[in-house]
C-alpha cells in the first residue's frame, strides 16, 4: 500500500485543487455548519464542495446552501446521495465526506503527492473526537485493519480519481456496506493510497448505542456480509423498525 504522511509536501498556496467533495446528508443541520465553514478555506483554493440532501425535514439545506457550490436533492440512501454529488463532479478527484467529519487542515499540502502517485484511489486514518480510552483502542485497530486489509469505511473519506470512478460506475445502489463493495472494486484497479494524517470523526453512535453493542453490531454485519447476506437484510439489523 502507498502510504503519505502530514508532513511529506508543502502545496503552493496560488495553485488550485483539483478536488470535488460530495457531502450526503440526512438531518444534518447542526453537523453541517462545522463541516461546511471548515471548508471554505478549499474552497477559496477551488475545491469543489457539492451537498446532496436525502429528504431532511430540519434546517440541513438552509444551513448548508451560502456554504456549498451546490446543494441539491436526490432520493434517500447514502450511495445514491453521493453518486448523485460525484455526477455533478467536475475536478480531477472526487472525496467523499460525512458531516460529522472533519478534514485535516492541512489537505493541500497532503493532496501534493497524489499528483505523483500511481494510486487512483484511497482514504485517511482516522481518529474519534473526545474519545474514551476503550474507544481509542478501537480507533487503533480500525486504522490497522484498513491499512493491512485496503479496505476502508465511509468515516475514512474515501477519494477516487473522478474518471475511475465513472468508468467503474460509482457506489452500488445498496442501502449499506457501499463503502466495503467500493473498496473491493477499487482494489482491483490499484492499490489505495493511505494517507496516515487523521480525519476526525464524531463518537455520536459510539456514544449513543454504547461502545461494546457498536463494536459487536458492526463486526457482525461485516461477517454476515462476507458470508454473503444482501445489504437489504443488513440494513434491517442496522436500522431496526422503532417500536410503536
Amino acid at each position: 500500500m502507498n502510504k503519505v504522511s502530514e508532513n511529506d509536501s508543502l502545496a503552493d498556496e496560488n495553485d488550485s485543487l483539483p478536488l470535488s467533495i460530495v457531502i450526503p446528508v440526512l438531518n444534518e443541520a447542526e453537523e453541517i455548519y462545522p463541516c461546511l465553514r471548515r471548508l471554505q478555506a478549499l474552497r477559496k483554493r477551488g475545491v469543489q464542495v457539492i451537498v446532496v440532501d436525502g429528504g431532511s425535514d430540519d434546517d440541513t439545506i438552509a444551513v448548508a446552501t451560502p456554504l456549498a457550490d451546490q446543494v441539491i436533492s436526490s432520493e434517500k440512501g447514502r450511495a445514491r446521495q453521493m453518486n448523485a454529488g460525484a455526477a455533478l463532479a467536475d475536478r480531477d478527484w472526487v472525496l467523499f465526506l460525512h458531516a460529522d467529519t472533519r478534514l485535516p487542515v492541512n489537505l493541500p499540502d497532503i493532496m501534493v503527492v497524489w499528483g505523483f502517485t500511481p494510486s487512483v484511489w484511497g482514504f485517511f486514518a482516522i481518529k474519534v473526537r473526545d474519545a474514551a480510552p476503550l474507544l481509542r483502542v478501537v480507533q487503533w485497530f480500525m486504522n490497522r485493519r484498513s491499512f493491512s486489509t485496503s479496505i476502508s469505511t465511509g468515516d475514512q473519506c474515501q477519494f477516487v480519481k473522478r474518471k475511475v470512478f465513472e468508468q467503474i460506475g460509482g457506489f452500488a445502489d445498496i442501502p449499506l456496506m457501499e463503502d466495503i463493495e467500493m473498496s473491493k472494486r477499487l482494489k482491483r484497479q490499484s492499490r489505495p493510497l493511505y494517507v496516515s494524517a487523521r480525519v476526525e470523526t464524531s463518537g455520536r453512535k459510539w456514544q449513543r448505542d454504547g461502545i461494546w453493542p457498536t463494536i459487536l453490531l458492526m463486526w457482525r454485519l461485516r461477517l454476515a456480509y462476507f458470508f454473503g447476506t444482501s445489504p437489504q437484510a443488513l440494513e434491517q439489523r442496522y436500522y431496526p423498525p422503532e417500536k410503536p
